[in-house]
């Protein structure tokens, strides 16, 4: 003997027995914990989420190496202008103390005048760039352009 209530409900009356029968279950295995994800799209956002992650901590780090390279140059940089600064203070007082002295007039001896000849070749020698330096002379031969 069927019960009547069974009797009584029409296709579209089962069909929402049905589908009130899925949803109460979904609602019971997702309160146990159960996940149903069959194309596995949690675990790709984990993997996509991972490898920002892994980006932007890359990405910091050349930021902060950056950051401290640049530090050592504008450190090395000041030095540097700290340098040419007390050179200048101590050539331009040097300068003005021999322009002034009392023998600013009188020749050097010769000796000492060949001394400071021969200190200035030494310094062009190890530095042909500098100021009232002659010309290195030019290794082309004769006809060649030069180099």
């Amino acid at each position: 003997m069927t019960p009547p209530f069974l009797k009584t409900l029409t296709p579209l009356g089962w069909l929402a027995v049905g589908v009130a029968g899925l949803a109460a279950a979904a609602v019971v295995l997702g309160g146990l914990g159960f996940r149903w994800d069959p194309f596995d799209l949690n675990r790709r956002r984990l993997d996509r989420a991972e490898q920002v992650a892994a980006s932007a901590l890359a990405e910091a780090a050349a930021r902060s190496a950056e950051a401290e390279g640049q530090a050592g140059q504008v450190a090395r940089l000041d030095a540097a202008v700290r340098s040419t600064v007390a050179l200048e203070r101590v050539t331009a007082h040097s300068i003005q103390i021999a322009r002034s002295a009392d023998d600013s007039s009188i020749p050097l001896p010769n000796d000492r005048a060949d001394r400071l000849r021969a200190h200035d070749r030494e310094l062009c020698r190890l530095a042909p760039d500098l100021v009232g330096c002659p010309a290195a002379p030019d290794p082309a031969d004769p006809g060649e352009p030069p180099v």
